[in-house]
């Protein structure tokens, strides 16, 4: 075969391995199931099927003796994996936790294009022009559900390192507490009206120093007592609370950031928007709460995702490498024992199949061996990272089911990558070379 030749056959092969890595890494569960139960339906029922899973049990029965090298195959894919899924897991959990934040019937009005409440402004006097419009549900008291609300980011202490973080203090109104009913006081009390006094989130807790209930934080060269803690599955643990009336004048703030309400009804949020671009006085938007913090959490999470990919694909590079030498080295060492099998009848599909088979299996357990370490070290693990406001937002890692499939995929991926060229050259060596080099 000419040099031309040659070099368009290896890049239509390197062409169609990508391809078909891509093909891989987008199918779905019972996509790869399905193939599975190919594979092993032609391993039971065909002859040919019959002679590849010899051939791999002889491969298989030869593992201890070259533990060495088998072993350089199952660590570096499960350190790809282990990483991979570390990495998508921290941006599983903090778009899960902000997801979890708000809800459907309850909506967040902000200064007009305005993406956080940082750098939003909303008058006091437009807050009783807001409480009057349609769409705002009602309480008992025959009052409408609102609640103006100051944000500040304040520094504080982090418990891991000491540095200073940037923590969100949230002054907000009495019906606060009714418009995020998934939040709870869990010890202490809620602060009082009118006092300088504070109820902090257990994940500002658990990250940052001297929020223990009782202690005193000295903020705007004012001494707040924190008098409460409260939990709730979202990231209002992230906050620190205070009565708005009292955080607006400790830092000179006339205007409110954002008025959060309840809606009435199904059809409340349209209503409510409406009545915003019917007003010419209220230069202001309106989303529901749920949506607010689940389109805050789009931009990290991406990151995230395209960070954990790039690195565990460079990671993966060299594991492929890795496997490429293990097994071009296994097959070498194995020639006669190849070319025997191939003089008493067994063809080169089989051969292949074999020595895939053999890969594939060392990269399961690689990546088995790195998605279990994944899950035991870092599923809930709290940290903390900077959010929209500028403040950061506690949350856990979530190695949930789809990212340890994830991560398999990748393994069993990296398996056949590395396993198809020393495959094909165990399937071409001329068996009388192999028998003298052997």
């Amino acid at each position: 075969m000419s040099k031309s030749k040659r070099f368009f056959s290896g890049l239509l092969t390197i062409v169609a391995l990508v391809a078909a890595l891509v093909v891989w890494s987008m199918l779905p569960w019972f996509g790869v199931l399905a193939i599975a139960v190919a594979v092993a339906a032609w391993l039971a029922f065909t002859r040919s099927g019959a002679i590849a899973l010899a051939a791999t049990r002889i491969g298989i029965a030869g593992l201890p003796q070259r533990w060495g090298a088998s072993s350089v195959i199952v660590i570096g894919i499960a350190g790809v994996v282990g990483v991979l899924v570390a990495m998508l897991a921290m941006g599983e959990g903090f778009k899960a936790t902000l997801s979890n934040t708000g809800g459907t019937d309850t909506a967040i009005i902000l200064r007009g294009g305005s993406q956080a409440e940082t750098n939003s402004v909303i008058t006091r006097d437009q807050v009783p022009l807001i409480s009057g419009l349609p769409g705002i549900a009602r309480g008992a008291d025959g009052q409408p559900v609102s609640s103006p609300e100051l944000s500040q980011v304040v520094n504080l202490q982090s418990k891991a390192d000491g540095t200073d973080t940037n923590v969100q203090f949230r002054g907000v109104g009495p019906a606060a507490w009714a418009l995020r009913p998934k939040l709870k006081i869990v010890e202490g009390r809620k602060f009082g009206p009118g006092l300088r006094e504070m109820v902090v989130g257990r994940g500002a807790q658990k990250q940052f120093a001297n929020l223990d209930v009782g202690k005193q934080v000295k903020l705007a060269n004012q001494v707040w007592t924190v008098v409460g803690a409260f939990e709730s599955g979202d990231s209002n643990e992230s906050e620190l609370w205070a009565d708005v009336d009292v955080l607006g004048p400790a830092y000179q703030r006339q205007a409110f950031q954002s008025v959060t309400v309840k809606l009435d009804g199904k059809n409340g949020f349209k209503q409510l928007s409406a009545g915003l671009a019917a007003d010419p006085r209220l230069k202001l938007d309106a989303m529901t709460t749920h949506d607010y913090y689940a389109k805050q959490s789009e931009g990290l999470t991406k990151f995230l995702s395209v960070l954990g990919i790039v690195i565990g694909s460079i990671m993966a590079v060299g594991a492929i490498f890795g496997a490429l030498n293990s097994m071009y080295a296994a097959v070498a060492g194995r020639s006669r024992e190849i070319a025997t099998m191939r003089a008493l009848g067994f063809r080169g599909v089989p051969v292949v199949t074999a020595v895939m088979l053999e890969t594939m299996l060392l990269a399961l357990v690689g990546g088995i061996i790195g998605a279990l370490i994944a899950w035991v070290v870092f599923n809930g693990h709290t940290v903390s990272t900077l959010g929209n406001n500028f403040s950061q937002v506690v949350f856990q890692f979530r190695v949930s089911p789809q990212l340890l499939w994830t991560g398999l995929k990748w393994a069993l991926g990296i398996g056949l990558v590395g396993g198809l060229f020393p495959a094909l050259r165990a399937a071409r060596l001329p068996v009388t070379e192999a028998l003298r080099a052997g």
